[in-house]
């Protein structure tokens, strides 16, 4: 299959087929790398096939889109309503502490437990960030030189995908007043880092 060449409709459909079954999304030059291996496509054919089949699929149940780890196929948000029937279990439920913390990391990242208990006015229960490590929503990234030394907490691409978004610039802007309130505590002198 070595210098074999291909048309953009067979290129078309391999790539539809490997992220159809890949069961994990897939990022372009991973389906260069091994899908793809034998041929000679520029990542310029990949990228064009990829917009096609984005293209055709706009118009129908499922779509092609990019999270944070690659592209994946998805049903329709709009559809959610007849989907859900098809399974038993409910959504998780999350609590409202568990979703402040994780917004905090997303938004502010990186950010140690210290600084989200300050914003929060309340103490970060170890099980939350243990939750949130143990469903690799976030991962520590280092630790802040401060004394203690606490961990630095980011979100992951696994995150990102949960969340079916391709970056951390896709979230929702934070209203100004938030933010700049965020920003207050956060520079307050009397935070003190505690170890973790």
């Amino acid at each position: 299959m070595a210098g074999r060449r291909i048309s953009d409709e067979q290129l078309v459909e391999i790539i539809e087929a490997a992220i159809f079954v890949a069961g994990k999304p897939l990022t372009k030059r991973h389906i260069k790398d091994t899908v793809l291996i034998d041929l000679n496509i520029s990542m310029a054919r990949i990228t064009h096939a990829v917009e096609q089949i984005q293209l055709h699929y706009q118009t129908r149940g499922i779509r092609l889109v990019e999270v944070g780890s690659g592209f994946r196929f998805q049903a329709c948000a709009s559809l959610g309503p007849w989907l859900s029937n098809l399974w038993q279990e409910r959504a998780p439920k999350y609590s409202r502490a568990l979703l402040e913390t994780l917004s905090l990391i997303a938004y502010r990242q990186p950010i140690t437990r210290g600084e989200i208990e300050q914003v929060r006015g309340v103490t970060v229960g170890s099980g939350i960030i243990k939750n949130l490590l143990e469903r690799e929503w976030i991962k520590v990234v280092g630790h802040k030189e401060v004394p203690g030394r606490p961990a630095l907490y980011a979100t992951t691409k696994q995150f990102l995908d949960y969340f079916s978004l391709a970056g951390l610039d896709s979230l929702p802007p934070l209203p100004k007043q938030q933010q700049s309130k965020i920003d207050q505590l956060l520079s307050d002198p009397s935070v003190r880092e505690l170890s973790e």
